[in-house]
């Protein structure tokens, strides 16, 4: 798995915070002038910025042709954690849409040898059905007469095109009549198409209308947001959540500049630095994706007092189930969420999860995602920070979302 973060990062360097914005514009207010993005400073101390409105999907079930009869049983698995959980859904719905087949509901399956789940000890089974009625076809299980062995594996890029549907994965459905899907990423690609098709909406659909967490894992969330924001009351109960994992920090992809000599990933002597010469203040509470508490963490906790990692904040009787082993699923879902919620969002580390997060939080109005940078000037505005997925609009959810 950390070859495959590590390439990742590697090929997904932050966007330039300086580059080219449409019609050569440079200067954040004018940006928001011509309607780009909206900046509202909230009431109180440090620099936090107002959420902007829920939007609504761009997608309907009206827009699809309703299904006709199954050619076949399409499976899959959920692999490495939500922030590719929504790409493989959005795929899979996608090619089992196309081939007109039906879907199977998938396993899932963490970075380690037998840390396997079934889909509804995360998700919620009942909402993943009821959303994709009328667009694809789902089950629960293979018919006994299958067995998952006999099926034809197909490997298949992430965001897969119709063209790559119709010419490589067809003739094997139609040969084979069950296939396997194996979603892999070539690259982090989370920008929206130049043009709109049925095809986009059924992506769409997939990869931000179907997941919900089940209600046992929807309350940790709830509950560890929840005391967060206690922490926070003199911020007005504003948190901030970091993407920082010490373990990728250490990973040589985060050493290697490529050729566009942007840094791909911060520590978090550098996140501290960073937030303190925004204006964040020493009272700021601050979560992160750290699996357990580091050493290397103390420079961060020293600038902020008020820095938490899950297992400060998890209920304690809740520890058991979902602190079970470091780095596993829960814990990836638990982050994924929490960074989703946070009223700040500051991606550590370049890669799918910023990606896909940046999503969700688009979806919600959620726009104060702060991708870091060195700050020379020590008058430099949150807002000359926020992420070019928001404030150039050239994300995915911008497609999927009016």
């Amino acid at each position: 798995m950390f070859v495959m973060l590590g390439n990742m990062i590697k090929r997904d360097h932050f966007d330039s915070i300086t580059e080219k914005l449409p019609g050569d514009v440079h200067d954040v207010a004018k940006v928001a002038e011509q309607g780009l993005f909206t900046l509202t400073k909230r009431s109180g101390k440090g620099p936090w910025l107002e959420d902007g409105s829920e939007l609504k999907p761009c997608w309907s079930k009206t827009n699809f042709d309703e299904i006709d009869e199954s050619k076949g049983f399409i499976t899959f698995s959920l692999t490495n954690g939500p922030e590719y959980h929504v790409s493989q859904i959005a795929d899979a719905v996608v090619v089992t849409r196309q081939l007109q087949g039906t879907l199977v509901l998938p396993d899932i399956r963490g970075s380690k040898p037998g840390d396997e789940k079934k889909f509804e000890d995360i998700y919620d089974v009942d909402k993943f059905i009821k959303s994709l009625d009328g667009v694809v076809k789902v089950v629960r299980d293979l018919p006994d007469e299958i067995s998952i062995r006999s099926l034809a594996v197909v490997k298949v890029p992430n965001r897969v095109t119709e063209d790559h549907i119709v010419e490589t994965i067809r003739p094997i459905f139609q040969a084979k009549g069950n296939i396997r899907l194996a979603t892999y990423f070539p690259s982090v690609n989370m920008r929206k198409s130049a043009q709109k098709s049925n095809l986009d909406l059924v992506a769409c659909l997939g990869m931000f209308g179907t997941l919900e967490l089940q209600p046992d894992v929807n309350e940790v969330v709830d509950s560890m947001a929840e005391r967060l924001r206690y922490f926070s009351r003199k911020s007005s109960g504003q948190f901030i959540a970091v993407d920082l994992r010490v373990d990728l920090l250490e990973h040589k992809g985060c050493h290697e500049s490529g050729s566009s000599g942007r840094k791909s990933c911060y520590s978090a002597q550098e996140i501290a630095v960073f937030l303190r010469k925004l204006g964040f203040d020493k009272d700021t509470t601050i979560y992160l994706t750290q699996s357990r508490w580091d050493s290397s963490l103390g420079v961060l906790k020293d600038i902020f007092p008020k820095t938490y990692t899950k297992e400060t904040i998890m209920p304690a009787d809740k520890k058991a189930k979902f602190l079970e082993s470091e780095n596993s699923e829960f814990e990836k879902v638990i982050d994924f969420y929490l960074c989703s919620q946070s009223d700040v969002f500051v991606p550590a580390i370049s890669g799918l999860f910023y990606a896909n997060v940046a999503g969700k939080r688009i979806a919600s109005g959620k726009n104060q995602i702060l991708v870091p940078a060195d700050v020379s000037s020590s008058s430099a505005s949150a807002a000359d920070f926020i992420s070019p997925y928001v404030l150039k609009k050239n994300h995915l959810a911008h497609t999927c979302f009016c």
